[in-house]
């Protein structure tokens, strides 16, 4: 007999979670990971073509092509190619035959466009990093917490219960004494459930993610219009008139009144227009997506926790509409799920309670840990 106790002792004490070794603080996720692979493409494709620009820049040399007279020294024709570069005008005719000009200027700011588009993109991390992962950090540090201590407290109560199963010397008062903290609710642990309460009548977080969201499909949208505009107005004409009777040059006989040039880097720039464009209507369903999570909870998770005694945030109904923080903390609990130790513990006494042929006897993983010590969950029968 005492061997057979000393085994069901053993047993509850391997079931304990072990205390945490080294800080859960460094460990945790502020992102969901959809959120950081949209800030690393929207923050790093403009960032890696631009480079890619700028060394074609600096490797190519001159930009621009002139078709210089061909009575033109060789520094006259570097002096049409700089002065072209410079104004990037295009002198051209209307339907009517009137002289028109237009600026090509878009092109040679395209690059450092795409820079201001990279800081454009890091700013709703920057909003999310500094206005809400501070008080998200402490809620899951705290709930993760809770969550384990709620499952050791569930254990240690077993333990607790079999010691006084042990020493009374009437067993049906004793499971008497059981089944009445059960219906006055004495094994309940109220701090952890009320604080996710109080979590759903609380929307910063959710305020904050949703504007990080609406911010970054707002910017992805601007940039995309920005580019067909580009399009649809400069970026299908590499070549133009260029005009340099201006200054002193302007009375000179010699000097044509327009010289054709053609832009050495167009391609290049229709290239990554193209590239950053297509991947940002492509990201835009993501974002979408991401904001349209907070529409429906996530019940995976707390339907697990419902083993802990009197842990029954479902199963009163207290979840109402999703659109709040208790939402928002839930989502990231599941990014954290390899911090949350008591998780793996229940999710499997969770699937052994479905294995089993009497549910109705399992309601908690108390009633789990006393069928494993050998004691029976209901009253014995006389």
């Amino acid at each position: 007999m005492s061997l057979s106790h000393t085994a069901a002792e053993y047993m509850l004490s391997d079931a304990l979670l072990p205390d945490p070794g080294g800080s859960r603080a460094k460990g945790l996720r502020l992102e969901l990971p959809s959120d950081r692979l949209l800030k690393f493409v929207t923050v790093g494709l403009p960032l890696f073509l631009v480079s890619l620009a700028f060394a074609r820049e600096f490797s190519a040399g001159s930009q621009i092509s002139c078709f210089s007279p061909t009575n033109f020294t060789g520094k006259q024709s570097a002096y049409v190619d700089t002065a072209c570069w410079d104004s990037l005008l295009h002198h051209g005719f209307d339907t009517e035959g009137h002289a028109v000009t237009k600026s090509l200027w878009a092109l040679k700011v395209f690059p450092y466009s795409l820079l201001v588009v990279a800081v454009l993109m890091y700013l709703p991390y920057l909003l999310w990093r500094y206005a809400a992962a501070p008080a998200l950090h402490s809620d899951l540090l705290f709930i993760i917490d809770e969550l384990d201590k709620s499952y050791n407290r569930s254990v240690r109560l077993v333990q607790h219960m079999r010691k006084v199963q042990q020493a009374s010397a009437e067993l049906e008062r004793f499971w008497e004494e059981y089944e009445r903290a059960r219906r006055e609710r004495y094994f309940e642990f109220p701090l952890l459930e009320r604080y996710l309460t109080c979590k759903q009548h609380a929307h910063s977080l959710v305020f904050i993610y949703i504007l990080r969201n609406l911010l970054l499909l707002l910017f992805l949208a601007a940039t995309c219009l920005y580019l067909v505009f580009l399009h649809l107005n400069i970026f299908f004409q590499d070549e133009f008139s260029c005009s340099i009777k201006t200054g002193l040059l302007q009375e000179e006989p010699h000097i044509p009144p327009l010289i054709p040039c053609k832009l050495v880097f167009f391609s290049v720039f229709q290239l990554i227009s193209l590239s950053v464009g297509g991947v940002y209507v492509l990201l835009m369903p993501v974002v979408i997506y991401n904001a349209l999570q907070l529409c429906q909870w996530d019940k995976g998770l707390l339907s697990v926790y419902e083993m802990l005694p009197a842990f029954d945030l479902l199963s009163r109904k207290m979840l109402t509409c999703p659109v709040n923080d208790l939402n928002v903390i839930l989502l990231f609990l599941r990014a954290n799920i390899s911090e949350l130790t008591s998780f793996s513990r229940l999710n499997a006494v969770s699937a052994l309670r479905e294995a089993t042929a009497n549910k109705e006897d399992i309601d908690t993983v108390v009633d789990f840990m006393t069928l494993l010590a050998g004691l029976e969950t209901t009253k014995p029968k006389p």
